[in-house]
């Protein structure tokens, strides 16, 4: 792994202590001791790996559960094959007491990613109690051995704390996504376009640009009981240092919902504007800079506020009627 100099800002965590909007919030990643060194799950991770297995297991659903298996020994990045025809790994349906068995023994990649706890391990949250006030979260649970995650970014706000084993967190400022030579946008290991390059051992020729990432690059390693605030749009690269890791992470989003999925809005950009002119492309950026990236109260003052349609405040009723009106108009 290379050595990066930064360390990722911390807050100790007191008994007592609650999670406040201005950390979850914050720009800037910030690592949390502690804060959930009162779970159960937890708790039972510090008394061994068996442990830490059997009690997840009491809040296990029963319902089939989805791995990922490597298929090269040597590798236990979740990436693609060789020639980027596939993935180097393969998915495999298994129930939980199964999957334990073999995560204790097997040094190939075994892992399961973003597993919701709502459906698979429903009783968890009764028991390892996070009170995030005033928000409503996805939360899933992302369990493996000596697993690498290549980096990536996620829209949504994250709180990710590690329950099992250690874990090594390397993050990238959303200005950085030049130097980290992002792979294909619709065909991805899991959902999120990811990193080309192999952290582990990067090839400078093929990427020149990644040591300048690497200036402005973050590193936190975690134990059981810590978290990390993951802002939204950063890169992260999450390595497992133990034979079991397993981590919980909450996500959720700053925006009302209603106001959809700016991923979408890329790709469709993509389909409508990357491939015109060049000086039409340069007019569109124009277009966006008025209307999506410039101070909207500065960009339609000079219009009266009943008159400013969509370059106004939208609500949820706008944002219906624009959906409806896309959607039309894209199924012609």
């Amino acid at each position: 792994m290379i050595n990066v100099d930064k360390k990722v800002d911390e807050r100790v965590w007191k008994k007592g202590d609650q999670p406040d909007l201005t950390t979850l919030l914050s720009t800037q990643p910030v690592v949390l001791r502690g804060i959930a060194n009162d779970w159960p799950l937890v708790k039972a991770a510090r008394a061994g790996n068996a442990a830490f297995l059997s009690q997840l297991d009491t809040y296990y659903s029963g319902e089939p559960i989805v791995v990922y298996e490597g298929n090269d020994a040597a590798d236990n990045r979740v990436f693609y094959n060789e020639d980027m025809s596939g993935f180097n790994f393969t998915p495999v349906q298994i129930d939980f007491p199964s999957f334990c068995k073999r995560l204790e023994k097997q040094k190939k990649l075994l892992y399961m990613g973003s597993t919701m706890v709502d459906r698979w391990f429903p009783h968890f949250r009764q028991e390892n109690i996070m009170n995030l006030e005033g928000i409503d979260p996805l939360v899933s649970l992302w369990l493996g051995n000596q697993s690498r995650i290549a980096a990536h970014c996620d829209f949504p706000q994250n709180l990710a704390i590690v329950v099992a084993g250690k874990r090594r967190f390397t993050l990238f400022p959303p200005d950085q996504q030049k130097n980290l030579y992002i792979g294909p946008l619709d065909f991805t290991p899991a959902g999120q376009a990811i990193s080309l390059v192999d952290f582990h051992s990067p090839d400078l020729t093929r990427f020149p640009r990644f040591p300048e990432a690497l200036k402005h690059a973050y590193v936190a390693e975690l134990e059981p009981g810590d978290g990390i605030v993951i802002p939204s749009m950063w890169w992260h690269h999450v390595e497992g240092l133990s034979q079991i890791n397993g981590l919980v992470n909450y996500w959720w989003r700053t925006s009302p919902a209603y106001l959809g999925n700016p991923t979408l809005a890329l790709k469709h950009a993509i389909l409508s504007i990357a491939q015109l002119p060049e000086e039409q492309k340069q007019a569109w950026r124009h277009q966006f800079s008025q209307y999506v990236f410039n101070d909207r109260e500065q960009t339609c003052s000079h219009i009266p506020d009943s008159k400013r349609g969509i370059t106004g405040q939208i609500d949820e009723l706008k944002a219906r009627q624009l959906r409806a009106e896309l959607l039309n108009k894209l199924n012609r």
